[in-house]
């Protein structure tokens, strides 16, 4: 029995689609400017030659639904028909209890169109429809000339059915939180960036100059701050104050409510303890046992906690080898990275230039946009009297391909003598050649043995990461 009758159901259908009679999304979403990782997600979205369902996955408060209007919007300057979009939000109450087929009748209906064929349909929160996979695939099988597309927060239960029941019916795609690329063109600062080439390997590579390296390192600070958020962006009201327009919304819905609904966690302050002491050491090596004794929490529920924390896309574990490039066989030692700079700063405090701890959200900032880059998994060296901070080993035969030291200082472009560790890293592996970031410098110097390293300023080196990320996305499309 429905908890809401069929016209109730109708009218919110209605309401929630209303270029079915304007031709247009709101004003709200039509005033943003899209994402760069729009021009990734669209081809996908509106492919309908493969009969393949999109699943748009992130985290919260990044953007999946305002994509997903500014996707609406293209598909109707491309002519497709207004009333045969419809976009549904699983987590509405008064759609509870009404399966996935059922809410397509119900769309058909009250557009007007009522075949099959040529619908683009989104369903906004799917994982608050139980099994919606098996739903999703049979709707995928039967009508094969309309597009399905769902969205959702919780990035791994999604993935993890994804993967299980929709195997070759579904296309995954993941929308980070806002990189530092975007970040740039969002705010229309392109004219601070300059195309560039770069030495590497003996091999001249592209890569970006900046004419004014001190006021980019401003706006790069912003980013630190804020600038993972969209919203943010676009609003100085959330600029303002972003514990309560962003953090809590991640804490209501993320923290207390999706992972505990998702996972079956019963204590929720003891999760958000422990993702509030993660978040405010991000970038540094710990471990399960210094974690139970800090937290007071036992080991086998701290790693749960991660694993739920990582699987809703809000950390990332960064893997320990030693100074000849080898793993531990016991992964006793690790960094815990939060995917987005952004969250510390809405935690605690806004960081500000002389910081003790913007140096380690430079890292955690820099490491935020290689997360993105597929089959690159990056880890950090560290042995007794050294450590590097980013190590990439080749797939093929596990040994280093690049090391780089990421620093928010000139110091060592003054004296690259202070790098024993990334030259001693870099002797033992054969390595010629690393990268170390500063603040501003930029330069080639060579050490002993000839080995050369290469110095850029962090935030250039973020741009170029999310740049050849970006190309490298496109060029697969």
């Amino acid at each position: 029995m429905l908890i809401f009758s069929k016209e109730l159901i109708i009218e919110r259908l209605w309401s929630d689609n209303p270029w079915w009679q304007t031709q247009k999304i709101d004003k709200y979403y039509q005033s943003m400017k899209p994402r760069l990782y729009f021009k990734l997600f669209y081809p996908l979205a509106t492919d309908i030659s493969l009969s393949r369902a999109v699943v748009l996955m992130g985290p919260r408060r990044v953007g999946k639904t305002v994509m997903l209007f500014q996707t609406i919007q293209q598909l109707i300057k491309d002519g497709v028909s207004p009333r045969k979009i419809c976009f549904i939000s699983v987590e509405t109450p008064i759609f509870n209890n009404v399966d996935l087929e059922q809410l397509f009748t119900y769309a058909r209906e009250a557009s007007g169109e009522v075949d099959t064929e040529g619908w683009y349909i989104i369903f906004d929160e799917i994982q608050y429809f139980k099994t919606w996979e098996v739903h999703l695939k049979v709707m995928v099988d039967r009508h094969k000339q309309s597009k399905f597309i769902v969205s959702g927060s919780a990035a791994a239960a999604l993935k993890h059915a994804s993967i299980e029941s929709g195997a070759g019916r579904f296309t995954d795609f993941m929308l980070p939180p806002l990189t530092f690329i975007e970040y740039v063109e969002l705010q229309n600062l392109g004219h601070l960036i300059q195309p560039t080439e770069m030495e590497w390997y003996g091999s001249s590579i592209d890569f970006v100059k900046s004419h004014n390296i001190d006021e980019l390192n401003e706006h790069f600070l912003d980013y630190l701050n804020y600038g993972g958020y969209p919203e943010a962006i676009f609003s100085s009201v959330v600029r303002s104050d972003p514990s309560r327009h962003i953090l809590t919304d991640i804490i209501d819905k993320v923290l207390l409510k999706d992972l505990p609904s998702l996972y079956g966690i019963r204590d929720v302050r003891e999760l958000y303890s422990l993702f509030t002491t993660l978040a405010y050491h991000s970038g540094n090596e710990t471990s399960y046992d210094l974690l139970s004794q800090n937290t007071k929490i036992d080991k086998i529920t701290i790693k749960k906690y991660i694993d739920y924390l990582e699987a809703s896309f809000l950390i990332r574990i960064i893997y320990r080898i030693d100074d000849n490039a080898k793993k531990f066989q016991r992964a006793n030692y690790f960094k815990i990275y939060l995917t987005n700079p952004a969250l510390r700063s809405a935690l605690f405090t806004f960081l500000k230039p002389d910081d003790e701890f913007l140096g380690s959200m430079v890292e955690t900032a820099i490491f935020a946009q290689w997360m993105h880059r597929d089959k690159i998994i990056p880890y950090y060296a560290r042995w007794q009297g050294g450590e590097v901070d980013m190590i990439k080993l080749d797939e093929a035969t596990f040994k280093p391909s690049w090391a780089i030291e990421i620093k928010w200082t000139n110091d060592n472009f003054d004296n690259p003598g202070k790098l024993r560790s990334l030259y001693t890293f870099c002797e033992r592996n054969n390595l010629q050649e690393a990268l170390v970031t500063t603040k501003t410098k930029t330069g080639r110097k060579f050490t002993h043995n000839n080995i050369a390293f290469q110095f850029v300023p962090a935030a250039l080196y973020a741009y170029n990461v999310g740049r050849n990320t970006l190309i490298t996305k496109l060029s697969k499309l």
